[in-house]
């Protein structure tokens, strides 16, 4: 029988897996300017880990975490997101007892039994960020700023951010009596995963998609934060504003995670058919000692590669020529065969990308491989050329060609 792959998976494939490290690469270097160390967590964790973490009346524990029992008769999750597993190997590696802030990023695969759809995979990747260990706002609107750079230099346009305060435990009790008081009586209009949530937890009713029509005279939790959770609020707001991040309010944000005190933000775009989160994060200062840590702050954003690698190519994005190859070299002749093998390796380590041709190809069906790769250059070389010690360089852009010096081949296009 032929396998394919399990549904909600895909493979990617060359010619696409360029754009994934193109985008990974960005990542990376974004974290590297604002000081943000990785961090490579296990892909499997205690279900008690994301229970407890992640919240029990979410729709990530409720429906969608891949569960299973090993031969240990332990169960065992699937990480259907990064942040529980930062937080629990910041508390037991003791973290926080380093002197500074802990700031983390984490890049890799998650999985969430998710019904498939445009963007929406069951293994998917995000690249995510955390900060813990500290109660400034500047931490929360640097974060914002993380996320709302990423997209902007990996060439996406068109990308909102829109930020609300969910506020503090006391705070959301307090608003849950109000929100219950506009709910009950529309209850059997909504529908039955509002319905559901109204029992356990009201303020996710406001983060469904089905019935947002019927929330447009919600009350705000924005009118119910105590004079802590503004200030906090007012801070966040103006930090972004000093950077220039545009951002608008949404008091009906709430995320679809538990664990979230006072600031929370998503990222939008269209594009992807019904769906335009393409991101988001927020403040847990709970979470650490959840987990079983000390009483640690914590702020962070998940983002996911799917849905930014989607958008830039509806948008036809330029990546770079992430794909380029910087020189292919042709072989015309026995000696100069067995002479290229040498100099293909000798350009490689010298940080130079170079390919050349395995099939005995002759010269135009060479020349053909070389445009496909959009490679830079071309150099040529035949047993003539071999004997003086010379090679032929081709810019390939505007076809002007040169002879140039075997033994500084490397040099010279490290130059050009």
């Amino acid at each position: 029988m032929a396998f394919q792959k399990s549904p909600g998976t895909q493979d990617i494939l060359p010619g696409a897996v360029e754009r994934w490290q193109y985008v990974e690469q960005k990542a990376r270097d974004i974290c590297r300017r604002f000081n943000f160390r990785e961090i490579r967590t296990p892909i499997f964790e205690a279900t008690d880990l994301f229970q407890r973490g992640v919240g029990e009346t979410t729709d990530i524990v409720e429906k969608e975490m891949y569960t299973f029992t090993d031969r240990g008769d332990r169960s065992i999750t699937l990480r259907p997101e990064g942040t529980a597993g930062v937080v629990r190997s910041f508390v037991e590696n003791k973290l926080y007892g380093e002197p500074d802030v802990s700031k983390l990023y984490y890049i890799g695969p998650m999985f969430r039994y998710e019904r498939q759809q445009a963007g929406r995979y069951r293994q998917f990747h995000q690249f995510g960020i955390e900060a813990l260990g500290s109660v400034d706002p500047a931490i929360d609107a640097e974060v914002i700023a993380l996320g709302y750079t990423f997209y902007k230099e990996v060439g996406l346009k068109g990308v909102r951010v829109e930020i609300n305060s969910v506020g503090t435990p006391a705070v959301r009790a307090a608003f849950r009596e109000k929100l219950l008081a506009f709910l009950i009586p529309m209850r059997e209009e909504l529908c039955k995963d509002c319905q559901s949530r109204m029992e356990r937890n009201p303020l996710r009713v406001l983060d469904c998609k089905t019935d947002q029509a019927r929330f447009e005279n919600a009350p705000s939790i924005l009118d119910s934060l105590d004079e802590e959770c503004n200030i906090h609020f007012d801070k966040v707001k103006t930090y972004l504003s000093d950077m220039g991040i545009p951002f608008t309010i949404n008091p009906r944000l709430v995320r679809g995670l538990d664990y979230y005190t006072h600031t929370a933000f998503e990222y939008k775009a269209e594009g992807i058919g019904a769906i335009d989160t393409i991101g988001g994060g927020g403040r847990y200062n709970g979470l650490v000692a959840e987990i079983g840590g000390p009483d640690q702050p914590g702020v962070g954003l998940g983002l996911g590669l799917e849905r930014t690698i989607m958008l830039l190519e509806h948008q036809e994005a330029e990546l770079d020529n992430a794909h380029q190859v910087d020189v292919y070299v042709v072989a015309l002749g026995e000696a100069a065969e067995r002479e290229v093998t040498r100099l293909v390796y000798e350009l490689r380590t010298s940080g130079i990308r170079a390919e050349r041709d395995y099939l005995g190809r002759k010269m135009k069906a060479q020349m053909k491989s070389a445009d496909r790769l959009q490679a830079r250059y071309t150099a040529i070389l035949g047993d003539d050329e071999l004997a003086r010690g010379e090679i032929a360089l081709k810019e390939m852009a505007t076809g002007e060609q040169r002879l140039v010096a075997l033994a500084s081949l490397a040099s010279e296009l490290k130059t050009i």
